[in-house]
């Protein structure tokens, strides 16, 4: 029987000759804990910028960026309006806004309508990123309860991107995970330990 590729052994030839420079990761239910699993295994000095949606209430502060300023090595912060897109930072959506990016790579806030119920909405994210970085871009999504998500995942393929979905055997809500698999056919699909693994190989050229 031929021996199950690991994470590494998956990645490589998909990362190989790339420069990683923006990786962006969304999840709704159960997306907190996810994540508390995957940030604090970025290494100091780790080069690609972080933008990270998670689909929170829009009556209330989110307080996503100090929970994990707290618990992650690299710099920490909400995404502002025509804040420039900085390496080796970690942003988060604030509440009731969608998030997107410009050409000049840096962020913008809207109050246009929601999307998939949501606003912040991943797919404004993930559609508006693939758009600006391409190929130099890793889009991440993992557990949650709608479809939002599965457009953004398939924009950042379509513009050569690279797509890891978390294992809807293990997500906390699979609807997310099964439909981008269903829709977009991702290049990994994962386990939390796997994409854990493979977070902090992603800015190998």
């Amino acid at each position: 029987m031929k021996p199950v590729a690991t994470p590494e052994q998956q990645l490589a030839p998909l990362i190989k000759g790339r420069q990683v420079e923006l990786v962006v990761i969304g999840g709704s239910a159960g997306g907190v804990d996810a994540l508390v699993a995957l940030l604090p295994t970025l290494p100091e000095g780790f080069r690609p910028a972080v933008a990270c949606i998670l689909h929170v209430p829009a009556d209330r502060e989110s307080r996503l960026a100090e929970l994990f300023d707290a618990r992650t090595a690299l710099p920490v912060r909400e995404a502002r309006d025509k804040q420039p897109i900085e390496p080796g930072n970690v942003y988060f959506a604030g509440a009731g806004y969608h998030l997107s990016i410009e050409d000049d790579r840096s962020f913008s806030l809207s109050c246009e309508a929601p999307v998939h119920f949501a606003r912040p909405a991943i797919d404004v994210l993930m559609e508006s990123a693939a758009d600006v970085y391409g190929e130099r871009m890793v889009g991440i999504l993992l557990t949650g309860a709608n479809y939002d998500g599965a457009d953004g995942m398939c924009r950042i393929r379509e513009q050569g991107g690279l797509t890891i979905v978390q294992d809807p055997q293990e997500a906390q809500s699979n609807t997310m995970p099964q439909e981008a698999i269903r829709r977009c056919a991702p290049h990994l699909v994962l386990p939390l330990s796997g994409i854990r693994t493979v977070l902090p190989l992603l800015e190998t050229p």
